[in-house]
């Protein structure tokens, strides 16, 4: 080992003398073909090394370095650059995915919410609102008292900043006058239906809207309903009829109300398409839906007083041998909860399409009548039950139809 070195630490040193001789062997064949050629290996740590030559020729070892040196190309740097590249951009990837799921985690979560609320603040206006109708029937007081108190909701909402204070023109005025008259009649006509039947009646009535919307928008928009729409609308009408036949409590009061109701909510649909057509005059839905309850009110008040007066007094509810603390919080209760159910079905139908919108709205359905129900223990005939769901049903299969549509281009 010591003199294999000793000879290679000797020929380096020699190099320069023996040029020629290094010149001659490179003319031997012979002697070339036993030379071995060390080159540096493509490990990072030999790189820019030149490689080595070994030949033997009459037993001396000579060294020199290759008379033309090929220089490694830096593969290893440029390999470990990509990796890195890729690496960092996979875990970019990574958290976008994390995040994106994340977000939509929460959309869904968010959505979720509103639902809840949808159909629990929708559950306690039916309760709070008959328990009030039963005892104080005055439904256009009741009426009056909601939009009053939703009203006084909106000013708050536009004084603490929770909702933006809308600039709205007198052109966008005369355009919301038909829609806060028709909501104004629907809303009318919901509370005396709800004063003269059980609720979950008035709600099997009220599951005919799709069929006022689609008559209403043949005839004011020209929208010819498709055969699978038409044919939607059958157990509808039919479920209806089944239900009212059976209805323990059915007066033809309640009936044309509920009736009544459903032309009055389905005109606003017609008319908010009709009339609010212009993009750059257009309100959003809540910042619509605030202005339309203010009118309603200053629309129903006069109609108040020149109908049932002045009733909601504490004299006349004392006078009357009702318990005016409870009828007063079970107003406050049922209009705030009025006001709150329409403000998130409104929210809802921000984040999700018309159609998801009509189907939670077949589902509120379902959930307010089976649990009024259940509270004010309505007596339901098996028949009676049939008709309902059967109604209902359509209201669903309608939904489905409506959104297996085909898009018009």
């Amino acid at each position: 080992m010591q003199s294999s070195s000793f000879n290679l630490s000797t020929s380096i040193t020699n190099l320069k003398p023996r040029t020629h001789r290094l010149n001659h062997l490179h003319h031997h064949p012979l002697l070339f073909k036993s030379s071995v050629n060390l080159r540096p290996t493509t490990d990072v740590t030999t790189r820019g090394l030149p490689s080595i030559r070994c030949s033997s020729n009459l037993g001396h070892w000579i060294s020199s370095p290759s008379p033309v040196p090929v220089p490694v190309p830096n593969r290893e740097s440029d390999g470990f650059e990509v990796k890195a590249s890729v690496s960092d951009s996979a875990d970019g990837s990574a958290a976008d995915v994390a995040a994106l799921k994340k977000s939509k985690l929460m959309e869904t979560l968010v959505l979720g919410s509103l639902f809840g609320l949808w159909y629990l603040f929708n559950i306690y206006f039916n309760i709070y609102n008959k328990q009030v109708l039963k005892v104080f029937p005055n439904p256009i007081t009741v009426t009056t008292v909601q939009f009053a108190v939703g009203s006084v909701i909106v000013f708050l909402m536009w004084t603490l900043n929770l909702h933006k204070r809308p600039k709205i023109s007198g052109a966008q005025l005369l355009a919301i006058l038909p829609l806060a008259m028709v909501h104004t009649l629907g809303n009318l006509f919901t509370n005396m239906s709800l004063g003269k039947v059980a609720v979950s009646f008035t709600h099997t009535i009220k599951a005919m809207e799709p069929f006022f919307s689609v008559v209403l928008s043949a005839m004011f928009l020209g929208e010819m309903p498709t055969p699978w729409v038409v044919a939607s609308l059958l157990p509808i009408a039919g479920g209806v009829a089944l239900a009212s036949m059976t209805e323990a409590s059915f007066n033809w009061a309640g009936f044309w109300s509920a009736m009544a109701s459903n032309v009055s909510n389905q005109s606003r649909n017609v008319l908010s398409k009709k009339f609010m057509v212009k993009k750059e005059e257009s309100l959003d839905n809540i910042t619509l839906f605030s202005v339309i309850t203010i009118m309603s009110f200053f629309l129903l008040a006069p109609v108040t007083l020149l109908t049932e007066g002045v009733r909601f007094t504490p004299a006349y509810l004392q006078s009357a041998g009702l318990n005016v603390k409870q009828v007063y919080i079970r107003s406050l209760l049922a209009a705030i909860c009025f006001h709150a159910y329409q403000q998130v079905s409104y929210m809802i139908l921000q984040r999700v399409s018309p159609v998801t919108h009509s189907v939670g709205n077949c589902v509120k359905r379902v959930v307010v009548i089976v649990t009024s129900v259940l509270f004010f223990r309505t007596p339901v005939s098996p028949i009676n039950s049939i008709g309902t769901g059967v109604a209902l049903a359509g209201v669903f299969l309608y939904s489905q139809v409506k959104r297996l549509k085909p898009k018009k281009a």
